[in-house]
């Protein structure tokens, strides 16, 4: 351009385009105990701390535990208890969740070895019942020391325990009868977990009438057949 050239006109400056907002991560799904997830979290000391965790809660109770005592019993810091935790409710409900996964690994077996569903339900929780009966830990839950307290993990706050049960049972039962409805089956299951959650939580009745009666409301939620009055019962 020379000097006798017109001035070209100047380009206006294109406005800054607006940084986009990074989009919130979604909460995480909790892994469910049991799994691919949970087995890779597992190690040595997470075992050794919910054995101690456990052992002392039945002694002392969720009042009496103490982290220093948990690091002391498994043989590592206080700080190493706090850091595969968070806090102490992290570790009582942890404790809890792995003692619900060895009530599933029974009925694991108990739906193995029934091909009839309405006794293999029945079965699952005369299972539960019993077992929870003369589980010292699940009695510090419910009604030992410091019972009050850790109440509402099958209560209140009860989510990651009955999410856990209803999948797993879920998944066993449906590559058992495969041709079960899925989402009817996960319906019923969701009712019946939380049902027999509800009468290990405040018994009423003899274990072989409710499970009886949950089975029942499996079957006939389904459409499938009720045994024969005399028929078998759990077992």
């Amino acid at each position: 351009m020379t000097p006798s050239d017109p001035a070209a006109p100047a380009v206006p400056s294109v406005p800054a385009v607006p940084a986009v907002p990074a989009v919130p991560a979604g909460p995480a799904v909790p892994p469910v105990p049991g799994g691919r997830a949970a087995a890779d979290r597992s190690s040595p000391v997470r075992e050794a701390l919910l054995d101690a965790a456990a052992e002392l809660l039945v002694r002392h109770g969720y009042r009496g535990l103490r982290m220093r005592d948990v690091g002391e019993a498994a043989g590592v810091s206080r700080q190493t208890v706090y850091n595969e935790f968070g806090d102490k409710w992290g570790l009582a409900q942890a404790v809890v969740l792995r003692d619900n996964e060895r009530y599933l690994d029974g009925i694991d077996r108990l739906l193995a070895e029934h091909d009839d569903l309405y006794a293999a339900v029945a079965a699952a929780v005369r299972f539960t019942l019993l077992t929870s009966a003369e589980d010292p830990l699940k009695k510090v839950v419910l009604t030992g020391a410091g019972g009050d307290e850790l109440l509402p993990l099958l209560t209140t706050q009860a989510e990651p325990v009955l999410f856990t049960a209803s999948a797993r049972i879920v998944e066993h039962a449906l590559g058992r009868w495969p041709d079960l409805d899925p989402d009817a089956f996960a319906e019923v299951t969701d009712a019946a977990v939380r049902l027999t959650m509800s009468h290990l939580i405040l018994a009423e009745g003899p274990p072989d009438r409710v499970a009886g009666f949950v089975a029942r409301m499996v079957v006939r939620y389904l459409g499938l057949p009720e045994p024969e009055e005399g028929g078998p019962g759990p077992g």
